[in-house]
């Protein structure tokens, strides 16, 4: 086996708060949980500059955090070797981040299609074997079902069904292998997008698919319609692209997670493929109450890889209420209380909703506490907004969830 190698943790759980309060940067302050003073502080803990992370990240996803944020507490309450947990994976940016640190990785999602992104990246092909797969793949596929016309140009939609009916025909025939799932995984990210990159013809953001009756307004208001893309060129651009930077440890490292991955579909609250006292951390964000429709904006996805994205909402918890959001999640954390070590670490990502009105950490520091958790502190990161949250409207630190709010446990002393 490799000899993994790592940045120094930090030794304790005291050293690493004794960090946390250094430097002038910042500010300090509580918060009271459960009759307790509970830490809170404030500053740029990463830098906000996505492409410093590795380009095996550069997959899209709607709401999904920076992978500098599991690095700061991989790195910092983790050895190598450690199995790290996202009980709401999405894109499985923490899943990936621990595997290239060295760590082993656990994996949840109630929307299978987050496998579908997330396992393919720990064992990534060379471009020629992806490229010579690719020239198998039949050029065009059958019509019928949905209307596609206001995103594709025919041609390029004939690709993307040829490309569809590939991968479930080997699906079905147990055939689908890890150069197969490496080119699903790509062209399901290159479904829609704003650029020439993307299959489609120009939409919002690429970490979603609007209807199709408001992709023909678009189409109508921009004066638009849709040119072919070259759907095999795209997706080996795209492949070089994400393997552009790796480095023969981070592929060693990821060949060591991926021999013994968890990757779980389902509830988070009740995961029986995790045995007991067998996480060394968690890092995750939740759904936040109904904020983020996540089944709504992966529906053209869910398509391709031939999911029923209808079935998949039903099994999202989408919480109006702050009360029914909090009796989820009291589950969810007497269910991580269970799976994680003794001395393991759970950090989890809230940011802020409704124009700041609702502190998520409030909430969830007693969920915490009574499941048996010590609260260690609150870290508020500030950073500078993305064009992507300036175009959702996001203008401030206090009103936006690109603002990130981690609440930090331990379980025992």
């Amino acid at each position: 086996m490799t000899k993994l190698r790592h940045r120094d943790p930090f030794a304790t759980r005291r050293a690493f708060l004794e960090t946390l309060a250094e430097g002038d940067e910042g500010f300090w302050s509580e918060v009271v949980a459960e009759g307790e003073r509970i830490p809170c502080w404030t500053r740029e803990f990463w830098t906000s500059r996505q492409r410093q992370a590795s380009s095996l990240h550069e997959i899209s996803y709607r709401a999904c955090y920076k992978p500098q944020l599991p690095r700061l507490f991989i790195e910092h309450l983790t050895q190598p070797g450690g199995r790290i947990y996202d009980p709401f994976s999405g894109r499985g940016t923490t899943a990936l981040e621990a595997a290239l640190l060295g760590r082993r990785v656990a994996a949840n999602d109630i929307n299978p299609l987050s496998e579908i992104l997330a396992r393919p990246r720990l064992t990534p092909p060379d471009p020629e074997v992806i490229e010579a797969r690719l020239a198998l793949i039949p050029q065009r596929g059958s019509e019928g079902g949905l209307d596609l016309s206001m995103f594709f140009h025919p041609d390029t939609e004939a690709e993307i069904r040829g490309l569809r009916a590939w991968f479930l025909s080997r699906e079905q025939r147990g055939e689908l292998d890890g150069i197969d799932a490496w080119i699903r995984m790509v062209a399901t990210n290159r479904l829609t997008g704003h650029s020439p990159g993307f299959f489609s013809v120009y939409t919002l953001p690429p970490n979603q698919a609007l209807s199709a009756e408001k992709q023909v307004e678009i189409n109508r208001k921009r004066a638009q319609t849709p040119e072919y893309r070259d759907t095999r060129k795209l997706i080996l651009k795209k492949s070089r692209q994400l393997l552009s930077d790796l480095s023969e440890e981070t592929r060693q490292n990821l060949a060591v997670a991926a021999q013994d991955p968890r990757f779980l579909t389902g509830d988070a609250r009740r995961t029986p493929g995790l045995e007991a006292d067998s996480i060394a951390l968690t890092v995750t964000s939740p759904p936040f109450l109904d904020v983020v429709q996540y089944a709504a904006d992966n529906w053209l996805r869910c398509w391709f890889c031939g999911l029923d994205a209808a079935e998949i909402a039903r099994g999202i918890t989408m919480s109006r209420t702050v009360d029914a959001w909090g009796d989820t999640m009291q589950d969810v954390f007497h269910e991580l209380f269970r799976i994680t070590q003794p001395g393991g670490h759970v950090a989890f990502e809230v940011g802020e909703i409704r124009k700041g009105t609702i502190r998520l950490e409030e909430i969830v520091l007693p969920l915490g506490i009574r499941a048996g958790f010590r609260p260690m502190g609150v870290l508020v990161n500030e950073q500078t907004f993305t064009k992507t949250a300036n175009i959702w409207g996001v203008d401030n630190n206090a009103k936006g969830t690109n603002s990130n709010r981690i609440v930090m446990f331990r379980k025992g002393e």
